[in-house]
């Protein structure tokens, strides 16, 4: 998914619907050509670890902690949080070109 190629809330949906919630930890991230990411956060290593190995990175979202049902199957087919997910990725890309820093979203609705 590449947010230059107006991404569908679908394609969120497929994105976070791959995923697994109950193992491991997630960071959603944008990288520098748009391209959207949700990985997982290796053990031991903090979001800021993470940032400070991606040097892409433009955009990080708050680190979605396991068993939290923010990825995975039942986070894709709640549409709420895909509408809200969706539309602050489009706000902090539209951003981030203007910021110096990795923008750090940790709030939307």
């Amino acid at each position: 998914m590449n947010l230059n190629d107006n991404p569908s809330l679908d394609d969120l949906k497929q994105l976070f619907a791959r995923l697994k919630d109950k193992n491991h930890n997630h960071i959603l991230w944008v990288c520098e050509s748009g391209a959207v990411h949700v990985d997982r956060l290796p053990g031991g290593e903090t979001p800021e670890q993470f940032e400070q190995r991606h040097p892409s990175l433009r955009i990080r979202f708050k680190t979605y902690n396991k068993g939290g049902g923010y990825v995975g199957k039942s986070a894709a087919a709640d549409e709420h949080f895909i509408r809200s997910v969706h539309a602050a990725l489009q706000e902090h890309w539209r951003l981030a070109g203007r910021q110096q820093q990795p923008a750090y979203v940790d709030r939307y609705y």
